[in-house]
């Protein structure tokens, strides 16, 4: 039987690289807000390929966008507001009906104005120290979506990077678990998924999760 790094292939060659960086805005720094028209790295795990992009997560074309929900799923600030105003007064009302949704875990909803037809609300831990279970409950909001997915027959997924903003998550730690997570349970289960992003609100966070992939001896 084929071991995981058998079944993942990254695709580094020069002119993926120069077509990705021909995309940033000559006047973007490191860790600006920018956005690619390019993935900076893909890879394929078996028949779904997997790609780290910078982007405005409200809008790729993609089946199901995962929103970094809180609890109450009622929306918030950051990635949470950014969806429900580009979703539209018709995801809060959805929402609203859920119940809420236990750290972990997800729930799922319609698009509404989104381009993707699904967003699917996973809700992260608030990090504290390191002591209250969050690398196994970040992991789960991962796994969660990706079996909500599958539950839908959705074929494709953006993750952001959940945790990250004023859960205080560390970056670095958030994007190892959601490689790892992920890569993992594709490899194990694929679920029909031929596209999942890994979409970054900055190049800060979009290097972390390249070196997740680099130190899976992938890139």
């Amino acid at each position: 039987m084929r071991g995981l790094l058998d079944l993942l292939r990254i695709d580094t060659s020069p002119l993926t690289r120069l077509a990705s960086l021909a995309t940033l805005s000559p006047h973007a720094g490191r860790g600006k807000h920018i956005l690619l028209s390019m993935p900076l790295l893909t890879a394929e795990v078996g028949a779904t390929i997997l790609e780290i992009d910078v982007a405005d997560i409200t809008t790729l074309d993609v089946a199901a966008i995962v929103n970094a929900a809180n609890r109450s799923l009622l929306g918030g600030g950051g990635v949470d507001g950014a969806i429900h105003r580009a979703a539209g007064p018709g995801l809060l009302a959805e929402c609203r009906a859920l119940g809420g949704c236990a750290t972990g875990s997800a729930k799922i909803t319609g698009g509404h104005k989104l381009k993707a037809k699904h967003v699917i609300h996973a809700v992260g831990p608030v990090w504290n120290g390191g002591t209250a279970n969050e690398e196994a409950l970040l992991a789960g909001c991962y796994r969660s979506a990706l079996d909500l997915a599958a539950e839908h027959k959705l074929a494709s997924i953006a993750y952001p990077a959940i945790s990250t903003g004023i859960y205080r998550f560390p970056a670095d730690l958030a994007a190892r678990i959601a490689v790892g997570t992920v890569t993992s349970e594709l490899a194990a289960k694929p679920r029909g998924m031929t596209r999942v992003v890994f979409c970054c609100f900055s190049t800060d966070i979009a290097e972390h999760h390249k070196d997740a992939f680099a130190e899976l001896g992938l890139a």
